[in-house]
């Protein structure tokens, strides 16, 4: 299944994993915005283009976009990402944000009672840093604008993270414990910063949209009303996004569902089509491969003819051998009706099994592809 003819490397698009954009939150999987806006360029986006990204993760897309000054639509099965896409993408009068924030940050301390907060949590965190996040939760929580409010959330859920003992290793969350700074004082420099990244970034006049979803089935989107998708769906591998953000959903997000969020995308690895049945690829990979034609369905469906695709995917690490991702999409998308332009590597590392033995080399890749026209 190799793709000959379609290779590249890339050196210089090794700052793809990279997060760069308002300095709010970011996820521990993504893209930076200088990728994406390199990407507009390569394809020549225009006025009156619509984008999409499927799987919007932390709004870097979307946050491009209204760099850019284009229409974009960003869709995720996270609330916690909906919500930061959001906050990242809305419109604020700066006068009123700075009024809030010198009213936020001048409030009376008033000690709250940790007893609603789970076990869990209190594991990572010191006991004067717990009790100022609880304070300003609730304080933000009396805010009337909601745009206001969920900015000043969303404060609080970086500065929370960052003085935290929470290490995101893989698909498991760790305690580490480090000197961490007073709390208030590290809060009141991230909302300075995000603030400042807010009057440092021209935004141009498009319409942004973010929805709850799934890429599997994007029924509430139009056929043939994108002109192009810049995404990176979930790599190959056994990360429950549920679980690794479970801090922030249960200190900001007590009161939502979340159903478990899978990097796998699919949430029941039987019933499935094992897509590459000649490979006899590990059940893991078989929903995922399955799964992700789903989405790559769903997105040539909503593509306008001549439309272009970027894929950013990466190779699945397994005890006996690296699954080479890039490849199986590329015959997938080509399955689906996708012409695939190139696949070009961009970071490459060495896979072992017990740190000793090497099983392979996993590359991350972005996928060119196009819908024919016609």
């Amino acid at each position: 299944m190799k793709k000959d003819g379609i290779w590249e490397n890339s050196s210089h698009l090794s700052q793809i994993s990279s997060i760069q954009s308002i300095d709010g939150f970011f996820f521990k999987e993504g893209f930076s915005r200088d990728f994406v806006l390199m990407t507009f360029d390569e394809f020549g986006v225009d006025d009156g283009w619509r984008i999409l990204d499927p799987f919007v993760g932390s709004g870097t897309t979307l946050l491009a976009a209204k760099e850019y000054g284009v229409d974009a639509v960003g869709v995720d099965a996270a609330p916690l990402a909906v919500f930061v896409s959001q906050v990242k993408t809305a419109d604020y009068d700066l006068d009123e944000l700075i009024r809030v924030r010198d009213w936020l940050l001048s409030r009376p301390f008033r000690k709250y009672d940790l007893s609603d907060v789970s076990g869990f949590v209190k594991r990572f965190f010191l006991k004067p840093s717990l009790e100022d996040i609880i304070f300003f939760r609730e304080e933000i929580r009396r805010i009337d604008d909601p745009s206001i409010r969920n900015f000043f959330t969303l404060a609080l859920m970086n500065a929370a993270m960052k003085v935290s003992f929470a290490y995101k290793d893989g698909a498991v969350l760790r305690v580490v414990k480090k000197p961490v700074p007073p709390f208030r004082k590290f809060f009141r420099r991230v909302v300075k910063n995000m603030i400042k990244d807010l009057k440092r970034i021209r935004f141009r006049p498009c319409e942004i949209e973010v929805y709850l979803g799934d890429a599997r089935r994007l029924k509430f989107l139009e056929d043939d009303s994108f002109d192009a998708i810049i995404t990176s769906p979930p790599y190959l591998n056994k990360i429950e996004y549920t679980k690794v953000y479970r801090i922030e959903y249960e200190l900001f997000f007590g009161d939502v569902h979340v159903d478990p969020i899978r990097s796998f995308i699919g949430l029941n690895p039987k019933n499935i089509s094992d897509q590459f049945p000649e490979l006899n690829l590990p059940e893991v990979a078989k929903a995922y491969f399955h799964d992700l034609k789903l989405c790559l369905e769903e997105m040539f469906r909503v593509l306008r003819d001549s439309g272009k695709v970027a894929m950013v995917v990466a190779g699945g690490v397994f005890p006996d051998r690296v699954v080479d991702s890039d490849i199986l999409i590329a015959d997938l998308a080509e399955r689906v009706g996708f012409k695939v332009e190139k696949i070009v590597a961009v970071n490459k590392r060495v896979a072992t099994t017990r740190r000793v033995i090497k099983i392979g080399e996993a590359r991350e890749s972005i996928l060119i592809m196009s819908k024919p026209a016609g």
